[in-house]
């Protein structure tokens, strides 16, 4: 099995105390290797959604399967070692630490997990950070500009090779030309290192360069005209279910709140 392929059923998010869930998803699927945007309304649940997926928050129900690990019945113990062997994450506001070189930031998530960076680990994160344009891996995280400390933080995800990259507005912080750079890298490192990547943002120009692309709008997920960069047809595993069945069979009633 794949761990890279998502299967999302009856999935129901709600926040304590609040009257209807944010979230339900009837059923969603992405196979391995794909991309995806997610784009919504401010307060739709985009980030709520991405940390569901992340194992960060707990649904009130459904499962949320990755390959055959559904991590909704993971215990949280057991979530962060699925995320620490599986996942990256990219943020918006780039979680670097201030005082460490880019290098000893890109290494982070070895020290998080006990190990110490091997020597080979350390040539890996040089090796990233080449590869998304840092030309000194020496520099402190706050002499870099913007640009550069979203580039550290996508080097950063993909230390450990992942099969799963999430990424949360990581583009609206910046420039329009570091944007681009930036949406470009996500998508070739995505595709070098086969990994599944989910983008949630507003920005059209990045959610262009998907496989697919998702409305969330009430709770659910909603397909806009894909735009297919890798060939003519879309492949069954990446319709979502409501597309393959008729609509009555995945109705899904209710009015939900707006928080993120």
């Amino acid at each position: 099995m794949k761990h890279g392929n998502l299967r999302l059923s009856a999935l129901r998010f709600r926040f304590p105390g609040a009257p209807a869930d944010l979230l339900a998803i009837e059923h969603f699927a992405l196979a391995q290797g794909q991309t995806l945007g997610v784009r919504g309304a401010s307060g739709a649940g985009k980030t709520t959604l991405l940390h569901c997926l992340a194992g960060i928050e707990s649904v009130n129900a459904g499962s949320i399967l990755w390959g055959d690990t559904d991590i909704a019945t993971l215990s949280p113990r057991e979530q962060t070692r699925w995320r620490q062997q599986n996942l990256g994450l990219v943020f918006q506001d780039f979680h670097l630490v201030e005082g460490l070189s880019a290098l000893d930031n890109v290494l982070l998530p070895a020290s998080f997990t006990g190990w110490r960076a091997s020597p080979r680990l350390r040539e890996r994160a040089g090796d990233l950070l080449s590869r998304v344009g840092i030309a000194s891996p020496g520099r402190r995280a706050e002499l870099l500009s913007r640009g550069e400390r979203q580039r550290v933080a996508v080097a950063r995800a993909l230390l450990f090779a992942p099969r799963v990259l999430l990424a949360d507005e990581p583009t609206a912080s910046l420039d329009p030309e570091n944007r681009a750079i930036i949406g470009e890298l996500l998508c070739e490192l995505a595709g070098e290192h086969g990994a599944t990547l989910v983008v949630v943002s507003h920005e059209d120009s990045l959610l262009a360069r998907m496989d697919q692309q998702m409305d969330l709008r009430g709770g659910t997920l909603q397909e806009i005209v894909p735009t297919l960069l890798r060939g003519s047809a879309k492949p069954d595993a990446l319709r979502p279910d409501a597309e393959r069945h008729p609509p009555s069979s995945h109705a899904e009633h209710g009015s939900h709140p707006s928080h993120v």
